[in-house]
């Protein structure tokens, strides 16, 4: 792990995104709650939660930090795909964006566990850092 100890608290925000891509009839179900197991989105937002801060357990180089907010947003897109957003902020010497992706991915992840037995083909894209500010630099997607 690096040495942090001379580095300032500052606020730090980090954004990620990832897609679920399914079959129509797949969100569907998802928007209606018609699955044989739990309501998916507030399971996953949850989950996600739960994986932002818990990402120095499962990410050797990532230390441990005190999360101030974490927020995750589903946006259903006809026909087929879900957007999920992470949204993660703390005051802190280094930056959340690893929490941030951790948690887009584990959203990502209980949406398909519990939607995987109606649409085993579901597929998981375009998990990515979309913006990240505070620290020696900001950073955003362009476009």
């Amino acid at each position: 792990m690096l040495d942090l100890s001379d580095k300032k608290k500052t606020l730090r925000t980090a954004v990620a995104q990832g897609t679920l891509l399914m079959r129509p009839d797949t969100l569907a179900r998802i928007r209606r709650n018609d699955l044989p197991k739990p309501d998916p989105l507030p399971t996953a937002r949850a989950a996600a939660c739960l994986a932002a801060k818990r990402t120095p357990d499962l990410i050797p180089d990532c230390h441990p930090i005190a999360l101030t907010h974490v927020e995750v947003a589903f946006e259903l897109i006809e026909p087929d795909r879900i957007r999920v957003t992470a949204t993660v902020r703390t005051e802190d010497r280094t930056g959340v964006e690893m929490e941030a992706l951790t948690a887009a991915s584990v959203a990502c992840l209980t949406v398909y566990d519990i939607a995987k037995g109606v649409d085993p083909a579901m597929r998981i894209t375009d998990l990515a850092l979309i913006s990240k500010t505070g620290g020696k630099s900001d950073y955003a997607v362009q476009g």
